[in-house]
């Protein structure tokens, strides 16, 4: 596997004519099928009502999507709130195993695997029941995106650290050999190449923890699905507005895959 490899190059090799021909099948085939389910789908929907004008006429009022744009504001907000915390606290659980010593190396090591077995939905429960009972009084904002941004920590730290190990190490060597100190060849030769390489995989990481916000409704935080609920109990229109919150999730997760896919390709 060379440098300009992807992940995709090396398990996958170039399809011959007859396999692009079944490929080319398979998919029609496969889209046939989906839009004969989403066909019955509607179908049912319609049988059951679902589709009357009352359960979708709001949508056509400006102050419909107000609330569902501050509600994605909250969203976004947290995602990128907790997109940076994550990066820095990963950062040092991948510099500790990286150039810490043998305890910093223990300590990280240790706190990757405990934050990667416990569920999101524990770290919030955490810091919604038990912090109080502390004396430590937050935020809404906080509540979600704390636990959010640990949750994450783990996964970008050895994202962080794959891309360490991707750089040759001739390059420590020639960098060590020329005076420079341990840490300065890391940070001035060494990480800057491994950021390149990981970009991509983090903006993925983005899409993980844009979901992972979805927790904000235990905390009561204005977010896209807090607002969508609001909606819900106001026009009593469950499936309406969760189709619609379900559809704005989609293209954000979409365009933020595509980004990841051409930095990528990019890279080639």
């Amino acid at each position: 596997m060379t440098k300009t490899d992807s992940i995709l190059d090396v398990l996958y090799e170039e399809p011959g004519p007859r396999t692009k021909k079944r490929i080319a099948f398979f998919t029609l085939l496969s889209i046939v099928i989906l839009v004969f389910i989403l066909l019955l789908i509607v179908i049912q929907f319609a049988r059951t009502g679902q589709l009357a004008p009352r359960y979708w006429n709001f949508f056509l009022r400006r102050t419909t999507w107000l609330f569902i744009l501050k509600g994605l504001g909250g969203t976004v907000e947290v995602a990128l709130t907790a997109m940076a915390m994550t990066f820095a606290f990963g950062f040092l659980l991948m510099f500790g195993r990286v150039r810490g010593n043998a305890l910093a190396r223990f300590i990280s090591r240790c706190l990757v695997e405990f934050i990667r077995g416990v569920p999101t939905l524990l770290f919030l429960y955490f810091f919604f029941f038990v912090t109080p009972m502390l004396g430590i009084k937050m935020s809404a904002f906080w509540k979600i995106t704390l636990p959010v941004a640990i949750s994450a920590n783990s996964t970008v730290a050895e994202v962080l650290r794959s891309g360490v190990n991707a750089v040759p190490k001739g390059q420590w060597e020639a960098a060590l050999s020329l005076g420079l100190s341990g840490n300065m060849t890391f940070f001035k030769i060494i990480f800057p190449q491994a950021f390149r390489y990981v970009v991509p995989s983090l903006i993925s990481e983005l899409v993980i923890i844009l979901k992972d916000t979805t927790y904000a409704y235990i905390v009561s935080f204005n977010d896209l699905m807090q607002n969508a609920s609001v909606l819900i109990s106001n026009y009593d229109a469950l499936l309406s507005v969760y189709l619609v919150s379900a559809v704005i999730y989609i293209l954000i997760n979409y365009i933020l895959n595509k980004c990841s896919a051409a930095l990528a390709s990019k890279r080639k």
